[in-house]
C-alpha cells in the first residue's frame, strides 16, 4: 500500500472494521479474555487515527503510540485533544495486554471501557472525513 496515497484511508477503515468485528464478538460472546478486547480496542483506534493521516496527506512514522499519532493529527486538527484521555487508556493495552510483567489482571468492564474509548475515536475520524468530503 502505498501510504500517503489519500484515496487509502478506506483501507485503513476497513481494516479498524474488522477489529470492531471481533471486538463485538468477544464482548458478546465472553469467549476471549478482557484483555485482548483492550489491545484490539487499541489497535482499532491506532487505525482510525492512520487512517486519518493518510486522508489528510500526512505521512507517519511506524508507530502504534497513540499520543504521537495524536500529535500529528493536532496540527491538522486541534480538535483531537478532546479525545487525549481516550488515546491514553487505550496506548497502554498495546504493550500491557501483549506481554508478561507486572500488570493487573484485565476486567470485562475495562474491555468495555476499552471499546468505549475506541468508539469515540471511530466516530471523531468518520465525522471528520464525512464533513471534509462534502
Amino acid at each position: 500500500m502505498v501510504q500517503n496515497d489519500p484515496k487509502n484511508y478506506l483501507d485503513w477503515f476497513f481494516k479498524a472494521q474488522e477489529d470492531e468485528s471481533n471486538i463485538v464478538s468477544l464482548l458478546k460472546h465472553r469467549d476471549g479474555t478482557p484483555g485482548m478486547v483492550c489491545f484490539i480496542s487499541q489497535q482499532m483506534a491506532e487505525k482510525y487515527l492512520k487512517a486519518f493521516l493518510v486522508y489528510a496527506g500526512k505521512p507517519f512514522k511506524k508507530v502504534h503510540d497513540l499520543i504521537e499519532l495524536e500529535s500529528s493529527i493536532y496540527e491538522k486538527e486541534k480538535s483531537i485533544g478532546s479525545l487525549h484521555d481516550d488515546l491514553k487508556l487505550l496506548n497502554r493495552y498495546y504493550i500491557e495486554t501483549r506481554y508478561p510483567g507486572d500488570y493487573p489482571e484485565f476486567l470485562w468492564q475495562e474491555a468495555e471501557e476499552a471499546y468505549e474509548a475506541a468508539k469515540k475515536i471511530k466516530n471523531f475520524v468518520i465525522h471528520r472525513v464525512e464533513t471534509e468530503t462534502k
